[in-house]
């Protein structure tokens, strides 16, 4: 990859430049070497940190210097300890969950959760998770809904399945009440970028968890890979979390000959560009020669410059739409994550009728064709009901 810079560092604000540097550096260097420290809010630090997620590796890079106020570290060691048993629990979830699944005969891999930070940092404390996250087949939905049920779940949306539902979204969300444990049963990789691997053929090139002690499956190394790329730049990469995750799986080593071609089968080699270059130069993650056709062009450049704007918040992007220039630019770069050809089709799906337009206007079953016709008339009138 090129050397010359892309991201302009400093638009970003004192505290995530020294962030990103302590994230960067091995704290075991001499201390000539390490990064000195200007006089920050080391409050508003703290809220990046916790808002980024990295607070397991900078407490573990870190707890033994003194260039961290003890206060502050203090409070990382703190969110650090909340994390480990979160964790742990998480951890004894995901082989409960999938254990059952696979006594039901439903075939199911983890795509992020325990299994990540064990399988790329090697050690469950050093990276953070919401829920879990569980992909099955299309056709094994409803039973893997069923066993979520059964083991005391409680499903969370509450959209009507109406129409191809399972093509206009991706994933349903399951709440525990007691353990408040959410796991999301996902039957695709992503909501709306068009065509991707089917189970079929994730399975087939599956892992299994060497550190689990039940029969716990992942994806390979470079499909995991195609999938951390698109989720995080869906979301903008507002995390810093999911770009640690690219520096690990990217040192561990990838087979590139068949990642490439994989990513432009799938029309995604663009985004695995736009993850490099920011990892590249946010992290300083070593990008690997046989990697430069996904960094190459115009494209992978301008989504990580726009990304960048993401970064700098503070607020995740879709958290945005109270502040209406904000949420046209995060619909925006979405957009512009598309190739020529997931444009059209996200152009063309949006004429396809949703649950929504079936709420605002309840019509029979034997009368759902009148949906497509009715559909611009619907989304207006929904539109009118949302502005009054």
């Amino acid at each position: 990859m090129e050397n010359d810079c892309i991201l302009d560092s400093g638009a970003f604000s004192q505290e995530l430049n020294i962030m990103l540097a302590l994230l960067k550096t091995d704290a075991t260097r001499q201390q000539s070497d390490k990064p000195s420290l200007p006089n920050i809010d080391w409050n508003q630090f703290a809220k990046l940190v916790r808002h980024h997620r990295v607070y397991p590796q900078l407490y573990a890079g870190w707890k033994d210097s003194e260039l961290i106020p003890a206060d502050v570290l203090q409070a990382l060691q703190d969110d650090f300890n909340k994390n480990l048993f979160r964790m742990l629990r998480l951890s004894g979830e995901m082989e409960r969950v999938c254990a059952a699944l696979h006594e039901r005969g439903i075939p199911s891999l983890m795509l992020k959760g325990p299994v990540l930070a064990k399988e790329l940092y090697g050690d469950l404390s050093l990276r953070t998770s919401k829920d879990l996250d569980i992909l099955v087949p299309a056709e094994d939905v409803e039973k893997a809904e069923q066993t979520l049920t059964d083991l005391g779940y409680a499903g969370e949306s509450s959209f009507r399945r109406v129409f191809n539902w399972k093509w206009k979204f991706h994933h349903v969300s399951y709440t525990h009440p007691q353990s408040r444990i959410q796991v999301e049963i996902h039957w695709r990789l992503n909501s709306d970028m068009g065509k991707e691997p089917s189970f079929e053929e994730l399975w087939s090139r599956r892992r299994t968890s060497s550190q689990a002690q039940s029969r716990v499956c992942l994806p390979g190394s470079e499909d995991l890979f195609m999938y951390l790329v698109s989720h995080g730049a869906r979301h903008g990469w507002f995390r810093l979390r999911w770009l640690e995750d690219i520096d690990r799986i990217v040192s561990q080593g990838l087979d590139w000959g068949t990642l490439i071609p994989l990513m432009k089968r799938y029309g995604c080699l663009h985004l695995g560009g736009q993850a490099l270059i920011l990892a590249s130069e946010l992290l300083n993650t070593p990008v690997p020669r046989e990697a430069k056709p996904m960094t190459a062009g115009r494209l992978p450049r301008e989504l990580a410059r726009l990304a960048a704007g993401f970064i700098r918040s503070d607020v995740p992007p879709e958290q945005t739409a109270t502040a209406k220039d904000g949420a046209r630019a995060y619909k925006r770069y979405l957009f512009a994550l598309k190739t020529k050809r997931q444009k059209a089709f996200y152009l063309i799906s949006q004429l396809y009728p949703s649950f929504r337009d079936a709420e605002a206007l309840p019509l029979p079953k034997p009368l759902y064709f009148l949906y497509f016709p009715l559909r611009p008339f619907v989304w207006l009138w929904r539109q009118m009901r949302q502005q009054a």
